[in-house]
């Protein structure tokens, strides 16, 4: 009988670059700085990891589509190396790769790296999922924009709840203004002046109501994860053993698409993973166990819904948590206490790794001027694709044994 993962794996290593417009290096680069972080941090040689993970979404403006250029760039010995996709989740795709390695006993020590370089591409936003993506563009995206489904998400979600478009931007004014000052506070953001709320509220808008301080940014950057068995993690000396208590992943059906019993209003894949997830961790009260989070703030409207989806905010009740300072960094629950996919940007590989160094360090004790205390369990999760169609991953860490 399936058991789950829940301290099975123990982190031992992360790595992270500095997010932004890297102009002066490429993936390569990237993938360097990041190991070179996480394989120190981990004290252990090269030649003792077994089994790798690439993640990356744009292949083509990255990396190419096999899993080589991780194994050539790292010079890793001759091991088995898998590249992984799964739109915005593909971070996190990896780390589940290599934690599922782990945990089945196939490995000892494997890695998970996730990067992706989008600078350079020539284009304002995300590039198109391109051709590869078949049905999925043109039959479902021929002219739809990032900004433009997700505007009409909160417009949605006002019609649902019953809340005016003024009164919801004020309260997705007061969660992008949270994550500047958040990344104020964090060297290895892409964007670190804090904000205002006004500020927000006066910004031109994208696609109403959002406007453009609602809308992270687009970015390069790559991340980095060691991962081991508990007993190994102990063998090498490691202190404050950081733990995988669940990691889940739930796909859209097509049921939003194809049916009109869902409202527009909300993540179906992220209200289905985030109870899986809980459970294969023991949680019973999230808004009373979860220490902190890293949610998938691609819009600050999404955060808000996410809040909801993840079972914390009750049903229409988000906004008011937002604007009570709830999900601040000296609120009950802080989300994006590194800053987000708002500051970081969303170099769509590295971005779930990315969200697990920073409960990684937060649990560790290293996060700076930003750590946290009282800590029991870290989420982080990853939303890919459009709210009629989506892919949602979620991964729960704490300490190990507790």
């Amino acid at each position: 009988m399936a058991t789950g993962i829940r301290d099975k794996v123990a982190i031992i290593g992360m790595g992270c670059t500095k997010f932004g417009e890297r102009w002066d290096v490429g993936s390569e680069e990237l993938m360097v700085e990041a190991f070179e972080e996480a394989i120190v941090d981990a004290g252990i040689e090269r030649n003792e990891i077994q089994a790798a993970w690439l993640g990356t979404c744009f292949e083509e403006a990255s990396v190419g589509k096999s899993a080589l250029p991780l194994s050539l760039t790292l010079r890793l010995p001759r091991i088995p190396v898998t590249r992984v996709e799964n739109f915005c989740a593909t971070g996190t795709e990896a780390f589940r790769g290599a934690c599922y390695a782990v945990a089945s006993g196939a490995y000892d020590i494997a890695l998970a790296l996730g990067v992706e370089k989008l600078k350079d591409i020539g284009y304002g936003g995300l590039p198109n999922w391109g051709s590869g993506a078949g049905a999925l563009t043109w039959q479902f995206m021929p002219n739809v924009t990032a900004p433009g489904a997700f505007a009409q998400l909160a417009t949605a979600y006002a019609a649902k709840h019953d809340i005016s478009i003024n009164d919801l931007k004020q309260a997705m004014a007061h969660v992008s203004a949270k994550s500047h000052a958040n990344a104020a506070l964090n060297p290895k953001a892409h964007l670190r002046k804090p904000v205002s709320v006004d500020q927000v509220m006066a910004a031109p808008t994208i696609a109403y109501p959002l406007g453009l301080f609602d809308c992270c940014g687009v970015s390069d950057g790559a991340a980095c994860a060691i991962v081991a068995t508990p007993e190994i993690a102990e063998r090498l000396g490691k202190q404050n053993l950081v733990s995988v208590k669940a990691l889940q992943l739930a796909l859209s059906s097509g049921e939003e698409m194809g049916y009109n019993n869902w409202d527009g209003d909300h993540f179906i894949t992220t209200s289905t993973c985030s109870t899986k997830a809980y459970e294969e961790a023991g949680i019973t009260n999230p808004r009373e166990e979860i220490s902190m989070m890293e949610v998938h703030d691609c819009f600050s409207i999404t955060e808000l819904v996410t809040m909801e989806d993840l079972h914390i905010s009750e049903r229409g009740q988000a906004p008011q948590d937002v604007l009570d300072g709830f999900y601040d960094l000296d609120g009950q629950i802080p989300c994006q206490p590194d800053g987000g996919l708002k500051c970081f940007g969303h170099p769509i590989g590295a971005s779930g790794l990315r969200m697990l160094y920073e409960m990684y360090l937060q649990f560790q004790g290293r996060a700076g001027e930003r750590q946290l205390d009282n800590l029991r369990y870290g989420l982080t999760h990853n939303l890919g694709g459009m709210p009629y169609m989506n892919v949602s991953a979620i991964a729960i860490v704490g300490r190990y044994g507790e």
